[in-house]
């Protein structure tokens, strides 16, 4: 029984597949972050497109 308990504690696989989850999931937030900075100043880009495109109709 000590024997299984000894072999139990020495076990690091499940640390290792924690670790690896922290890291996709900090990958996913920076991702996420990036991709919402990016989608404003692109909507604001299109905004000035589409204002400068309305104004060369209008003349």
């Amino acid at each position: 029984m000590q024997n299984i308990f000894a072999r139990f504690a020495k076990d690091e696989s499940g640390a290792t597949a924690i670790e690896y989850g922290l890291i996709a999931g900090l990958i996913s937030v920076v991702i996420v972050g990036t991709l919402v900075t990016i989608g404003q100043d692109l909507g604001s880009v299109f905004t000035k497109i589409s204002t400068e495109l309305k104004k060369g109709v209008a003349k």
